[in-house]
């Protein structure tokens, strides 16, 4: 008797173990899938507001748009960077703002949207499109120094190749020219029509080039 209870004490004990086991696998499953359920909700109600703020910007910039045409854009997609904060379209949507942001010359409000969709892990052209956004934006304001270092670090994930890389290295030349080092915006310049010598740029180049050479060394 005594041996029978003790097989039945283990047994019942290694029954109560894998019980607790398997009810804890299905708790752990069922947060799991919980979780997934949410993330796919948040995305879903993310990519639907971001559509929405597109919309709204691509109108922005269209001829005849209402003057408050581009504040509702800007707002929208502000209100898609606060509600959805981890939602995968982030970098896209302030991408979309600094360029709205830029078009209105708020260039230090671009520079910090271009500047999010990079923090917020925009990738490949995306990426490369918005760090040439703060380039320009530096441009704009007229700090040449700041704009090349932007410049510079835009290109530096790029190569000849990259369809971006023409832009950058263009722009790259044209900060350093006019502010003032005319020795190596000569180098880029050159520099440009050796990596790209079938660019449709090149009568401009070399003519800028040309104007530059001319200049005391």
């Amino acid at each position: 008797m005594r041996d029978l209870l003790s097989t039945w004490l283990r047994d019942s004990r290694a029954t109560r173990w894998g019980l607790a086991g398997l009810a804890a696998a299905i708790g752990l499953g069922a947060i799991a899938l919980g979780a997934y359920s949410w993330y796919g909700a948040q995305e879903s109600r993310g990519r639907l507001a971001l559509a929405a703020a597109a919309d709204l910007a691509q109108h922005a910039a269209s001829p005849g748009a209402a003057p408050d045409a581009r504040d509702k854009a800007i707002r929208a997609l502000d209100a898609v960077l606060a509600d959805h904060p981890r939602f995968s379209g982030a970098p896209e949507a302030a991408y979309r703002l600094g360029n709205l942001r830029y078009d209105g010359a708020q260039y230090g409000p671009a520079r910090g949207a271009y500047e999010i969709a990079i923090g917020k892990g925009a990738t490949g052209t995306l990426r490369s499109l918005a760090a040439l956004g703060i380039a320009y934006s530096w441009e704009a304001e007229k700090d040449h120094g700041k704009a090349q270092t932007a410049f510079q670090a835009a290109l530096a994930g790029l190569s000849p190749k990259d369809f971006l890389y023409e832009e950058g290295l263009l722009g790259l030349a044209r900060v350093q020219e006019f502010g003032g080092n005319a020795a190596a915006a000569r180098e880029t310049y050159a520099r440009l029509l050796k990596e790209r010598p079938d660019t449709r740029r090149a009568d401009d180049i070399r003519s800028r080039l040309a104007s530059l050479q001319s200049l005391p060394k």
